[in-house]
């Protein structure tokens, strides 16, 4: 019964408490709904006070973009009136002008249709004029032809063609006068020119050959120089490019070759080896060496000291180079450099009298034969060449002409071309300035009679004064004086047209009658 009543009151007093428990929850809830309901108030107080900030925020952003709206508008609005005012003043003003030239061209107008009218009241007046010219004029071709008893067409033909033969003959006679009168003076002033020209210009003679002799104290030293088993005069000509020949002339060595440069530089070679003693392969090309440098050297000293002598300037290194090569260099046995210096001085001097420029003249008298002095073989003709080395370094385009044309291989295109052309010409031709070989000279001289004895009538032909004269004698009984000046002109034709020589030839054809009586 007590443990019954104790579980009765256990269970009770837990209803009890669960109830307790509920009421109170009923309680805090409450609290806690008033809280939340008063904590929204104020929420939505503040949401309000803060939606009436940023709605006057923003009422104050739209004024103001409003107010800059209206501002640009305004900007806008005023440029746009400031420019159809501009429109309308160019309108007035186009307009004021349009207005002020149809003025001018009714005032021209008016002006013309005046003139126009006084131009036909003159023609009117002309017309009139001339039909009574032409009514007078017909009076008087009736009144010739009834005096001269010839129809007037007749009498015209009859005195245009008298005219026309009075013409004719005064016209032909001006012409041959005129012609030779300009004949004798380009003549005359041409041989002025070139005589004081070459009056003016002292020249020195040198004369070159692609041999070189190379003297020795005894004959001892060709042992020397040839070797042991000759190693060691291959490699002196291996070194040098130049044949070395030894052979029964006493106390000499005989170096051969057409570069006279490579000649040149095996010759100071060989003195340098004697002098010195050491002969041997090493020591060889050791000494070539130096001696190729020493005359590269002295090639650019040479040319420096040309052009300072020639008062040239600004010319490029590699043109003083190969002008200062042209010392080693012969051109039928005339020393090239010498040949150039003597151009460029009677270029300078004949263009001074010719009134060009004696500068640039000079100039191509100094380079127009550079392109015989190549370092390597080439086919390309030497004026061609040198005229291209001429573009490549700068030269001026007349200095380039006048090396390329000096040989007709490009036309000339300047006055400077021509001078350069004859000044080679008489520095080659004279006499003395170049050396030909024994045969070439003498078959030039064969061939110079041959042409001569082509020709009908002519008995002997003698070339005299080196080839530069053939004179033609002709039998007096098949040649007359008409038929000899023709074949001299003849002769000279065919020795211009069939042979090649330095300077001119000069053909005198000789016809004379003899009458023969013997006195007892």
């Amino acid at each position: 019964m007590d443990t019954t009543m104790i579980i009765v009151a256990g269970i009770i007093g837990v209803a009890l408490g669960f109830f307790i428990a509920k009421i109170m929850e009923k309680k805090n809830a409450s609290k806690i709904l008033a809280g939340a309901k008063r904590e929204a108030t104020s929420i939505v107080k503040e949401a309000k006070t803060e939606g009436e900030s940023i709605k006057k925020d923003k009422i104050f952003q739209a004024k103001e973009k409003f107010l800059e709206l209206k501002a640009e508008h305004e900007k806008v609005i005023v440029a746009k009136d400031k420019k159809i005012a501009e429109i309308e003043k160019r309108t007035r003003d186009k307009e004021a002008q349009v207005t002020g030239e149809l003025t001018r061209n009714k005032k021209l107008n008016d002006e013309l249709e005046t003139k126009l009218k006084d131009y036909e009241y003159r023609v009117e007046i002309l017309d009139k004029k001339q039909a009574e010219v032409e009514k007078l004029h017909k009076s008087q071709v009736k009144q010739l032809e009834i005096i001269s008893g010839l129809p007037a067409e007749e009498a015209k033909s009859q005195l245009i063609e008298s005219l026309r033969a009075d013409a004719r003959s005064d016209a032909m006679s001006y012409v041959q006068n005129t012609l030779e009168e300009a004949k004798l003076t380009a003549q005359q002033e041409a041989k002025k020119v070139i005589i004081n020209t070459i009056q003016r210009i002292g020249t020195e003679e040198a004369v070159e050959n692609c041999v070189s002799v190379f003297n020795l104290e005894s004959d001892d030293i060709k042992g020397r120089i040839i070797g042991r088993e000759g190693r060691n005069i291959r490699a002196l000509e291996s070194a040098t490019g130049v044949e070395i020949i030894v052979d029964d002339t006493p106390e000499a060595i005989i170096l051969s070759c057409f570069d006279s440069v490579r000649r040149e530089i095996a010759r100071l070679s060989l003195h340098k080896l004697v002098t010195d003693g050491r002969i041997h392969p090493a020591r060889i090309e050791e000494v070539v060496q130096k001696t190729t440098k020493q005359i590269e050297e002295e090639i650019i000293e040479v040319g420096k000291r040309t052009v300072i002598d020639l008062g040239i300037h600004g010319l490029h290194p590699e043109l003083i180079k190969m002008v200062g090569r042209m010392k080693y260099r012969s051109s039928y046995g005339q020393n090239l450099l010498q040949h150039s210096r003597e151009v460029a001085k009677l270029c300078g001097v004949m263009a001074a009298e010719l009134g060009i420029n004696p500068k640039l003249a000079k100039r191509a008298g100094l380079l127009h034969d550079i392109g015989k002095v190549p370092e390597s073989e080439t086919e390309m003709p030497h004026a061609i060449l040198g005229m291209e080395w001429a573009e490549k370094y700068g030269e001026k385009p007349d200095v380039c002409n006048a090396i390329g044309a000096h040989h007709d291989e490009v036309e000339m295109k300047s006055l400077i071309a021509p001078i350069v052309q004859v000044c080679d010409a008489i520095s080659g031709a004279r006499p003395g300035a170049r050396r030909q070989v024994l045969d070439s000279y003498i078959q030039r001289l064969k061939d110079l009679e041959d042409i001569a004895f082509g020709f009908h009538g002519v008995k002997k032909a003698y070339a005299i004064q080196a080839g530069r004269e053939l004179r033609v004698i002709v039998e007096s009984e098949k040649v007359n004086d008409d038929k000899a000046a023709e074949l001299s002109f003849e002769i000279s034709q065919k020795i211009q047209t069939d042979m090649t020589y330095p300077g001119q030839v000069k053909v005198t054809v000789i016809r004379e009658t003899r009458s023969v009586n013997i006195a007892k």
